[in-house]
């Protein structure tokens, strides 16, 4: 089977020591589903690893005259460099131990957004670590967007479009044929658009489960598994009949999202990408569930399944 695999930026960790660690811890599970013969190609997020690069470079351009400003989509390229090179060592490595034969690779991908989505004039993707009130108003001050962010602190936001489409998309199925694992449309991708025939960064960050859900659509993928920290989707979160899900059609699934089940900032957008995912195809099964259980995953033994 083809797989497009969605993992969190969270689950990298804050800093170049915990991010080694974790990728090694990624790469061990998705190993064994490439040594079962399935293709598989993994997007992450990047949350906390741009928001640490922009906000370096930030600081650094306003102490030295000779580091230049940085766009935020050259900090989103940045970051699909520093995390891809983590996840290309680590499944080395981890091949190694368990004696797999695997070639991985980074595209570095452009996703291809509208300049006039919605998205841009109300951002609302958070971004990088957190600032007590007082910094968040400086910051506000030099233009940056802040909100509080679930009484944990103030954190940046940044316009988060839809994707339309991806330019390194024939580029990655050629790299599937040829028998490579992919790391693409890392951090959701760097936004671009259209202009006279060209293209131009725009300063944003795609969500990665969005991004993960249109790459397996342009690959046509048989599966698309989104990595999260619970095993299964659960309605009435929190409350006592509360209940996880198992398998849910399109349908009941919009149900639920009308009835608010799901929070904007965690399972929302996995549900989401999710139902764009399968929604007009039965072949396409969508699941959501833990990175421990990736094997049992595929195999249709854990996590929710949403089919249409």
């Amino acid at each position: 089977m083809k797989i497009v695999f969605a993992l969190g930026g969270n689950a990298l960790g804050n800093n170049p020591e915990e991010q080694a660690k974790l990728a090694f811890e990624v790469a061990l599970p998705i190993l064994d589903l490439i040594q079962q013969g399935h293709q598989v190609v993994l997007v992450h997020g990047n949350g906390p690893q741009v928001g640490m690069i922009k906000t370096s470079l930030d600081y650094a351009h306003q102490h030295l005259e000779k580091i230049p400003f940085v766009n935020l989509n050259h900090a989103g390229a940045m970051s699909q460099g520093y995390i891809g090179y983590a996840l290309q060592h680590a499944f080395y490595n981890a091949s190694i131990v368990k004696n797999i034969p695997i070639k991985p690779v980074t595209v570095i991908t452009q996703v291809e957004v509208d300049e006039q989505d919605a998205a841009f004039q109300h951002p609302t993707k958070p971004i990088g670590g957190f600032y007590t009130e007082e910094q968040a108003k400086v910051l506000e001050k030099q233009g940056f967007a802040m909100v509080e962010d679930a009484g944990r602190g103030y954190r940046q936001v940044v316009a988060s479009p839809q994707p339309i489409s991806m330019m390194e998309k024939d580029a990655i199925l050629d790299l599937i044929r040829l028998g490579y694992t992919v790391i693409a449309s890392g951090g959701g991708g760097i936004p671009v658009a259209k202009k006279n025939k060209t293209l131009s960064g725009l300063d944003a960050v795609i969500d990665k489960d969005f991004a993960a859900s249109k790459l397996a659509s342009l690959l046509d993928a048989d599966r698309l598994i989104l990595l999260t920290g619970v095993p299964n989707v659960l309605i009435h979160y929190g409350k006592p009949n509360q209940h996880k899900l198992d398998t849910v059609k399109t349908e009941e699934l919009q149900r639920y999202i009308d009835d608010g089940h799901f929070a904007p900032g965690s399972m929302l957008p996995k549900v989401l990408a999710a139902k764009a995912f399968v929604q007009g195809y039965t072949q396409r099964i969508a699941i959501i569930g833990a990175l421990t259980d990736a094997s049992a995953i595929v195999e249709g033994r854990a996590g929710t399944q949403i089919i249409d």
